[in-house]
């Protein structure tokens, strides 16, 4: 059964979501990420995804004290992502609360820092953030494309003990038209191991129920939901 994973973009403390990573398409849908937070759990929801836009845009982590606030006022397991640039910034997020911090843009920019980090707070504690635009990783809150290719650079972690991974179709995200199945088909089908959590495109259960008979072991979802889209209650049925 897929593992089904509600995210919550921040953006000067709000729950927003963007449209293909495009912040002057910004759309607020609620003041409070932890209220938002609050209803993930009383449906049953037992894992959140909680993006830092402002962090990603200024290369460090801005919005702690929501996450320490969602994790001390419920049970929800947290990987938290944006602006993770140094060790100061990885500490932050898990001395306020988060169970997993995501690598991305990092991980594609200073491989070693990364490294390090795996070796000092184990691989099980940092989910690899695979951001990817026609085949190559983008980094910075997608803001800027890089030449490295998506395939080694799942290679190169997935070798060093990495096991989470978060990939996103940045084309994908925001459209409300479908998650690209065939890439995470290709993913799994390369790298059987990967516990790979889609991002990017979904736009309704049926979506998610695809995913799912695909063999992807987990989703991540964010517009659909609250564009009213996706039921949770069906999804747990």
């Amino acid at each position: 059964m897929i593992e089904i994973i509600p995210a919550i973009d921040m953006i000067e403390g709000k729950c927003v979501r963007l449209t293909k990573g495009d912040y002057a398409q910004k759309k607020v849908y609620n003041d409070s990420p932890l209220e938002v937070a609050k209803m993930f759990e009383s449906m049953g929801i037992r894992r959140l995804h909680l993006v830092d836009l402002d962090g990603a845009k200024s290369k460090h982590v801005v919005n702690d004290k929501v996450l320490r606030d969602i994790c001390r006022e419920t049970r929800l397991v947290v990987d938290f992502g944006g602006g993770i640039k140094s060790e100061a910034d990885l500490e932050k997020v898990f001395d306020a609360g988060a169970a997993m911090a995501t690598a991305g843009s990092i991980a594609a920019t200073d491989r070693e820092t990364v490294y390090s980090w795996i070796e000092r707070y184990g691989a099980d504690r940092l989910v690899l953030g695979a951001d990817v635009r026609e085949g190559k990783i983008s980094i910075n809150g997608w803001q800027e494309d890089s030449d490295i290719d998506l395939m080694t650079f799942l290679e190169d972690y997935l070798s060093r003990g990495i096991r989470n991974v978060l990939c996103t179709d940045i084309s994908k995200d925001g459209m409300l038209q479908g998650p690209n199945i065939d890439l995470y088909r290709s993913i799994m089908k390369r790298f059987p191991q990967c516990h790979l959590i889609a991002s990017g495109g979904v736009s309704s259960n049926d979506d998610i129920k695809a995913l799912d008979g695909a063999g992807i072991p987990a989703v991540v979802f964010g517009k659909a939901f609250y564009e009213g889209r996706i039921n949770i209650e069906e999804l747990k049925n």
